[in-house]
């Protein structure tokens, strides 16, 4: 073996020294700090425009039914926002404690009567009532429970809120004889408008959310989920998938 082909001593290489961190710019610094005072100052925006806006309009609303010697604008040198409301808070009051007496109740139905005689106004009124009855009493259903239906096509499942089932006139009309529960769909972005429809309540994977966090996940098109972790994503999915397995079972059951 000649000198050349003896190993040499081996030399260590030192391990590479890590990039320093990569630090954003000005412009991507301003772009962040926009973005978050949006995300702050967004909401508070909003909100304080929606309540500023119903201000206004209860104040405009009854403003004119108050003589103008009594409006406080007329001896302060400014508008004072919210005095309508003030004043129709305690007029709506008033007239509640007038209505739970005797007096107040014959009033009541005096006038009722009269309505229910005309041909026109009779079950606008009736609607009317029983829809206010049933938000504001506290014996009143209303959407407490949201559930999923397979909509619009099968493996594609949609939010709804139910409410109390069919009444005895719709009920016996239904083609089954098993149990509906009234259901109403809301659109994306505005869950106030949507599609209402009775549904075999088999037909229903009630979900354990608020109204309120769905309305919320309504409204951002899926980006706010309720819970907030993905957890909740694969609970969805499991009774998705337990709905859609069980609809495979009854298939070719209603088939024979």
């Amino acid at each position: 073996m000649t000198m050349s082909d003896r190993p040499g001593p081996s030399v260590a290489i030192p391990p590479a020294a890590p990039e320093p961190p990569a630090h954003p710019g000005f412009m991507s610094r301003v772009r962040n700090y926009f973005l978050t005072g949006l995300i702050v100052a967004g909401p508070v925006a909003i909100t304080t425009w929606l309540i500023w806006s119903f201000v206004t309009w209860v104040d405009d609303l009854v403003r004119p039914f108050i003589p103008v010697a009594y409006r406080p604008e007329t001896y302060l040198p400014i508008k004072i926002p919210g005095s309508g409301l003030i004043i129709a808070f305690l007029a709506l009051t008033v007239l509640g404690f007038l209505t739970a007496n005797l007096v107040g109740r014959t009033l009541v139905d005096i006038g009722e009567t009269i309505l229910g005689r005309v041909p026109i106004v009779r079950p606008l009124y009736r609607g009317l009532k029983q829809v206010f009855e049933t938000l504001f009493s506290k014996s009143g259903s209303t959407f407490r429970t949201v559930g999923l239906v397979e909509f619009p096509a099968p493996g594609m499942w949609s939010l709804v809120f139910l409410s109390t089932p069919p009444g005895t006139d719709i009920s016996v009309q239904l083609p089954s004889d098993e149990e509906y529960v009234s259901a109403f769909m809301p659109c994306t972005p505005n869950p106030t408008t949507g599609f209402f429809f009775y549904v075999l309540r088999r037909e229903v994977i009630e979900l354990d959310i608020s109204v309120e966090d769905s309305a919320k996940l309504l409204m951002s098109a899926g980006m706010i989920q309720p819970g907030g972790g993905a957890d909740q994503q694969k609970k969805l999915a499991t009774l998705a998938e337990t709905a859609r397995v069980a609809r495979a079972v009854r298939t070719p059951t209603a088939a024979e």
